[in-house]
């Protein structure tokens, strides 16, 4: 049989003197243990806390952006003041105002699109935006360049040339030709300034069930 430990008391200064400073360091780590134990769950209450607040959070803030967006109205001196990122970012807000999922994606190397969009009803959208002086006029080249890349590189079921100025005479005829959509200053009015939705604007045709 295993014989039972005996623990003998301490004797002498010496002993007692030691046996003291092992209990004190004993519970020095005892109390620094629970204080680390503590802190690790205060953090992890705090960051709990953080994350169930965003989450609470989101969807409100959602729901605000969404409510502001459904009122957005950009008036046409302000998009004149606008650079061209701007002026993509804006065209995106729009898109989303009129219930259309929207990036702006407008960067080197775009093939001639800005703005993509997606709508239940109508599709696949991708803008080509051309911001630029009042007077300026957007040319027929730039309708070729959508035309050219708007189906084949972006899957686009409705293309658009949207700008803050005007178009040639033979870019909105050969648009009107070739299912090329175009925005100019007195279209972009509508429907940034007066709320118009795109569609109506365009009189875009459902493409989807």
């Amino acid at each position: 049989m295993a014989r039972a430990v005996r623990v003998r008391s301490p004797r002498g200064a010496g002993e007692r003197l030691g046996a003291a400073l092992v209990a004190v360091a004993a519970a020095v780590l005892v109390v620094g243990v629970l204080q680390s134990l503590l802190r690790s769950w205060v953090f992890l209450a705090v960051v709990s806390a953080g994350c169930l607040l965003s989450a609470a959070r989101g969807p409100a803030l959602d729901r605000s952006r969404t409510r502001r967006l459904a009122a957005l109205r950009i008036p046409l001196a302000t998009v004149d003041a606008m650079d061209d990122r701007a002026f993509e970012f804006a065209l995106r807000d729009l898109l989303v105002r009129d219930g259309w999922s929207a990036r702006q994606v407008g960067r080197h190397g775009d093939q001639a699109a800005d703005v993509i969009g997606h709508h239940p009803r109508l599709g696949r959208i991708v803008l080509q935006a051309k911001h630029t002086r009042v007077a300026a006029k957007v040319g027929v080249h730039v309708m070729y360049q959508v035309k050219g890349t708007a189906g084949p590189a972006h899957g686009a079921d409705v293309a658009v040339v949207v700008t803050n100025g005007g178009l040639t005479r033979d870019a909105k005829a050969w648009g009107d030709r070739h299912a090329v959509h175009w925005l100019d200053r007195a279209r972009l009015a509508a429907w940034a300034e007066g709320g118009v939705p795109l569609e109506e604007v365009l009189r875009l045709r459902r493409t989807r069930r």
